[in-house]
């Protein structure tokens, strides 16, 4: 298998057309369009379909784009390995971060620990939903993430790591129910909900309280930013509902209300994610294990 045809398929791919992908290869377009025709032989399979408009992946093509991004992948891997074997860790890491999770509080501890003991490790942190995050790992985008949830979901291994309560945050002096630091849920069928989307796993989870406890949500609004979720409960624009982690982390730079939800107690759980087909590379694998000394460190 000549690696040089599959990054040229994707190459293709990605551009939607041949012309396209020769001049971003800086190849003539007879001689990338020699490379599709050799590729396609060798498969037995017509990959792409051809119209004015361009190229679109034929089914079987969309089955090589897929596994072709994953084995270049790993020859870049191959490369880095090599490269640095016997010197200090190098090389780009990915690092997916669900919103309001502890794992965006611990960003800033994580940059700070790679650029000290890992100079050369180029750490690319994405903060975004789980379903997102967990579909980049699957596809080989994403070396490893923070997120909800303890699976399984095929493509990616759930290494749990921590359960937190859920707790309900509101703007100083705000009236709501509740008093020595926690709150029922059942007093909280009137309380003005701004929560995420129910694309979120913290949504997800809190509807799925009251559904069983037979009672509905007040929820007010949907808000995606963290920071426009902080600023609006401290506006006393609404109450929120977030993990110990995320909540400990907003008050470190706000003053609000903070109470504990019980009867029952919701909960949730963090799992760091990787693929389950797809060994970590060594710059990988010093940032996984600087994740585990941070998260132990958390308190």
């Amino acid at each position: 298998m000549d690696t040089r045809r599959l990054y040229s398929f994707v190459k293709i791919v990605d551009a939607g057309s041949i012309t396209r992908a020769a001049d971003i290869l800086h190849i003539a377009q007879p001689a990338l369009s020699q490379q599709l025709s050799m590729l396609e032989a060798q498969f037995k399979q017509q990959l792409l379909i051809r119209s004015k408009r361009g190229v679109a992946p034929t089914e079987a093509g969309r089955a090589l784009y897929r596994h072709a991004q994953l084995i270049l992948r790993q020859v870049d891997l191959a490369h880095a390995a090599v490269d640095v074997s016997g010197r200090t860790p190098a090389g780009s890491v990915s690092v997916g971060l669900a919103p309001y999770s502890m794992g965006a509080a611990l960003a800033l501890p994580l940059l700070r620990s790679v650029r000290e003991r890992y100079p050369e490790i180029l750490l690319h942190i994405n903060e975004n939903f789980g379903g997102v995050i967990s579909e980049a790992i699957m596809t080989g985008r994403m070396d490893m993430a923070f997120i909800y949830g303890a699976g399984p979901l095929r493509g990616v291994q759930f290494e749990p790591l921590r359960t937190e309560d859920l707790y309900l945050i509101a703007a100083p002096g705000a009236d709501i129910p509740g008093g020595e630091g926690e709150v029922a849920l059942k007093e909280l069928v009137d309380v003005g909900l701004l929560l995420p989307s129910r694309i979120h796993t913290i949504r997800q989870v809190v509807e799925a309280a009251f559904q069983q406890a037979s009672l509905q949500p007040r929820v007010i609004g949907e808000l995606e930013s963290v920071l426009t979720l902080v600023s609006a409960v401290g506006a006393d624009l609404g109450a929120t509902v977030l993990p110990w982690s995320a909540a400990r982390a907003i008050l470190d730079v706000r003053n609000l209300e903070v109470r504990r939800i019980v009867e029952p107690v919701i909960q949730v759980k963090l799992s760091l994610c990787t693929s389950d087909h797809q060994p970590l590379s060594e710059p990988a694998h010093a940032v996984h294990d600087l994740f585990h000394e941070l998260i132990t460190d958390f308190g």
